[in-house]
C-alpha cells in the first residue's frame, strides 16, 4: 500500500508557524484558548492556553488530576468546556458534535468491537460513512499493513495480544483520514517491551503521515522520547511547553524541574548577589532569585553532582546502582539530607557503601526555591521505575 494520504489532503494548507524541524508540516493546527472545565468543586482546566503546531506530536504530561485527559476529551468533543474555545486550522469547533470533528482517537483500553474481526474493526468508520464495501476493505487491508498486521485481518480481538489490538485501534483511528490524531495513554496497559516497540512504531508512523498528534501520557520517558514538544500541566494550567531537551535542561518553573526526571533538593544559602552556596560551592542562580540572603533549597540534577572517595569528605555512600555506562550513587550528607549522583561507572568503582566521599556540584546555574517549600506532589523519579 502506498502511504496513507495526509489528513489535509484536498484542503488548503493552514498557516504554519513552527513545524517540527526537518520536515514539512501537513497536519492541522490545534489551539486551546482559555479553556475552563470544572466538575463540581474540582477544576480540571483553569484557563488552559496551548497550541499544537501542524504536523507535530505534542505530549500532555502531568500528575494525576492535572487536566491532561480532560483537555483531550474536550478536543475530541466528549466533554464541553465551561468557557473557552478549541480551534482547528482557525475554525472554532467547540460547538461541533464529536462525530463531526474529524479527529481519530485511540484509547488506553483499545475499545475494539469484540464481535468484529480486525479488518471489520478498521473498516467500521468508513462503513458508517457509506463507503463502498470494496473500498473500505482495501483501506482496511492497507492500514493493517501500515501498522504491521497484514495477515491479521480475519482475527478477532480475543485472538490477538494487547499490542496487536492497540495496532488495530490505531489503524481504525486512521481509517477516516482525520486531521488530528488523539492518543489517550494508549500504551499504559502493555508490558514494557511491547510498549517500547509500539511507541517507536507510533512515532515512525506519525512522522511518515505528518498528522498532528496529541498524546496524553503519565510516563515521562514516553513523553520525552516521542514528542516534538511536551506540555507539562499542573492543576489545569500550563507550566511549560517546550522540546524535551529544553524542558529537562531548562525547566521554567520549580514544578517542572521536580516533576520531569529526577531532581535533588539540597539546602543552600543565598549570598545576596544572584548566587547560592551549596555543599561548600557557590553557584549562579538560574531564573528568579529570592530576595535577600539566607536559607534556600537548591534543585540540582543527579548528572550535575560530582562525587569522589575522600576520607575527609562529609558524605557517606549508601548505595551504588550499576546502570551500564552510568552508576547512580546515593549518598547521605550531614543533617539527614540524601543526594543522588549519576557518575560514569569507571569513576564510581571506589564508591562502595560505607565509603566517605566528597560531593561537588557542577558549576552551572541552578534553580532555587524558598527553603522548606513542599516538594512537587506527584513528582516521579522516572529512573526508579522498573518499567521505564
Amino acid at each position: 500500500m502506498s502511504a496513507l494520504p495526509t489528513a489535509t489532503a484536498g484542503r488548503p494548507e493552514p498557516a504554519r508557524s513552527a513545524a517540527p524541524q526537518g520536515r514539512a508540516a501537513t497536519g492541522a493546527r490545534v489551539e486551546f484558548r482559555s479553556l475552563r472545565r470544572a466538575f463540581g468543586p474540582t477544576v480540571a482546566l483553569d484557563g488552559l492556553d496551548l497550541t499544537a503546531e501542524p504536523g507535530e506530536l505534542l505530549a500532555l504530561l502531568g500528575p494525576s488530576g492535572c487536566g491532561k485527559t480532560t483537555a483531550l476529551r474536550v478536543l475530541a468533543g466528549f466533554e464541553q468546556p465551561d468557557s473557552g474555545e478549541v480551534l482547528v486550522d482557525g475554525e472554532d469547533i467547540t460547538p461541533v458534535p464529536a462525530n463531526r470533528r474529524d479527529a481519530g482517537m485511540v484509547f488506553q483500553s483499545y475499545s475494539l468491537f469484540p464481535h468484529l474481526n480486525a479488518r471489520d474493526n478498521v473498516a467500521f468508520g468508513p462503513r458508517m460513512r457509506g463507503v463502498a464495501t470494496a473500498e473500505r476493505h482495501t483501506t482496511a487491508a492497507g492500514l493493517l499493513e501500515l501498522v504491521g498486521l497484514p495477515d491479521h485481518g480475519n482475527r478477532f480481538p480475543h485472538q490477538m495480544s494487547g499490542g496487536q489490538q492497540q495496532r488495530v485501534a490505531l489503524a481504525r483511528a486512521l481509517a477516516l483520514r482525520p486531521r488530528v490524531l488523539l492518543l489517550d495513554e494508549p500504551l499504559s496497559a502493555l508490558d514494557a517491551k511491547v510498549r517500547l516497540t509500539l511507541r517507536e512504531e507510533i512515532r515512525r508512523l506519525q512522522l511518515s503521515l505528518g498528522i498532528t498528534t496529541i498524546f496524553v501520557t503519565h510516563d515521562q520517558e514516553e513523553a520525552l522520547s516521542m514528542a516534538d514538544r511536551v506540555a507539562v500541566l499542573n492543576a489545569g494550567r500550563l507550566e511549560q511547553c517546550a522540546p524535551p531537551a529544553e524542558l529537562y535542561e531548562r525547566p521554567a518553573t520549580p514544578f517542572v524541574a521536580e516533576f520531569v526526571g529526577t531532581m535533588n533538593r539540597l539546602p543552600g544559602r543565598l549570598t545576596g548577589d544572584g548566587r547560592v552556596e551549596v555543599t561548600g560551592v557557590t553557584l549562579p542562580v538560574d531564573g528568579e532569585v529570592p530576595a535577600g540572603r539566607g536559607a534556600a533549597d537548591v534543585l540540582i540534577r543527579p548528572e550535575n553532582i560530582g562525587a569522589a572517595a575522600d576520607p575527609d569528605g562529609t558524605a557517606t555512600v549508601v548505595s551504588a546502582a550499576f546502570l551500564g555506562s552510568v552508576t547512580r550513587v546515593l549518598l547521605d550528607l550531614p543533617g539527614g539530607v540524601s543526594v543522588k549522583a549519576d557518575l560514569p561507572s569507571r569513576d564510581a568503582a571506589e564508591l562502595a557503601p560505607g565509603v566517605r566521599a566528597r560531593v561537588t556540584p557542577v558549576r552551572r546555574p541552578v534553580l532555587v526555591v524558598p527553603a522548606g517549600d513542599a516538594a512537587v506532589p506527584g513528582a516521579v523519579d522516572r529512573d526508579s521505575r522498573v518499567d521505564a
